[in-house]
């Protein structure tokens, strides 16, 4: 199939989406557009593509088949909404959006146009992380009993201060939650299952932003497993994620997406995983270098498309992770420190 993609946004991620189109056979960029006319330009003249300074005019462009969002959070879902009404498949980074009542609008705007939306959590396509959700499926690790996720990551305070739109509440929905943490909350529920009850305490600790740096939440499944999450981008130097899942049988341990331990009663057997699809260092960087996972993605949603399927990460999937996400932001408020 050949497939006409259009980019929206002109930052780092709009360049790996760039690089992911290229990569895969038979896709091509169609146009992009974004608010910062330079990086625009720049964008379309290496990796192909019309530029466009006007959202209106850019979703007009023909042939164009589907988009891939990658603007500030916060305009997510009215982009994808426009794109929709264009007749356009949509592809959005995560989050859905900041806001629960949008996404929910995008998701329904996408069904009664019967057109496909995904959003991007290439994580769940990671070979490591595959292998812990098929250890979880099968029963291996026994009944749930414990998460311990860390998410202990540094941002330095240009990568702030340098954007009109990170850490903001209006257009990030926060800062180290809902931008970096959101991806582990994904992989939480898609291992262990829906959360009944969150506690949670956050701080705005190093930077000078709006949102916060550093969060802690104890989160209660429905299956009656508890999960430790700490996130944050106050830590320096910055240490990969960690995701420790333990069961009844047994535990599993990743790191930076590898699973380098699985210790099961039946067996105890160690386990590491040699290879990893990303090896961007995000705990201490948010270029995204290594677009390979993002291809992954991508691949996968052409092939919806193609065969009138659902993606690996659907709209409601983007929408349970935020609903998360908003839960703990609201129990973090109510337990502010006192002044």
């Amino acid at each position: 199939m050949n497939i006409s993609i259009g980019l929206i946004g002109g930052g780092n991620i709009t360049d790996t989406h760039a690089r992911a189109v290229r990569a895969v056979s038979g896709a091509s960029v169609a146009g992009i557009y974004g608010t910062n006319t330079g990086k625009v330009r720049r964008l379309a003249g290496e990796h192909g593509g019309q530029a466009y300074a006007e959202l209106d005019a850019f979703l007009a462009h023909r042939p164009m088949d589907m988009v891939i969002i990658g603007s500030p959070s916060g305009v997510h879902a009215a982009q994808g909404i426009a794109a929709i009404r264009r007749g356009l498949h949509v592809l959005v980074e995560k989050p859905i959006d900041i806001n629960t009542s949008r996404a929910g609008a995008l998701i329904e705007e996408a069904q009664k146009a019967g057109v496909k939306l995904g959003v991007i959590f290439q994580d769940r396509l990671k070979p490591g992380i595959q292998r812990m959700k098929d250890l979880v499926d099968r029963g291996a690790l026994g009944s749930p009993i414990l998460a311990d996720a860390r998410v202990k990551w540094y941002r330095p305070p240009e990568y702030y201060s340098d954007s009109s739109w990170r850490g903001t509440h209006a257009l990030d929905g926060g800062a180290a939650l809902i931008n970096q943490g959101i991806h582990t909350v994904d992989l939480l529920l898609w291992l262990l299952g829906d959360v009944r009850r969150v506690q949670a305490a956050m701080r705005t600790s190093l930077h000078t932003i709006e949102g916060e740096d550093t969060l802690a939440a104890l989160l209660e499944f429905e299956n009656g497993a508890l999960g430790v999450l700490q996130t944050a981008t106050s830590i320096f130097p910055g240490y990969p994620r960690r995701i420790e899942l333990t069961g009844s049988e047994g535990t599993a341990i990743l790191e930076h997406d590898r699973l380098t331990e699985v210790r099961l009663r039946c067996g105890d057997s160690a386990a590491a995983f040699a290879e990893s699809l990303d090896q961007n260092l995000s705990s201490s960087s948010p270029v995204v270098s290594d677009h390979r996972a993002h291809q992954a993605v991508l691949e996968d949603f052409i092939r919806a498309i193609e065969t009138n399927s659902r993606p690996a990460c659907d709209g409601s999937d983007g929408l349970r992770s935020l609903a998360v996400i908003e839960s703990i932001y609201l129990c973090s408020a109510h337990n502010a420190p006192k002044v």
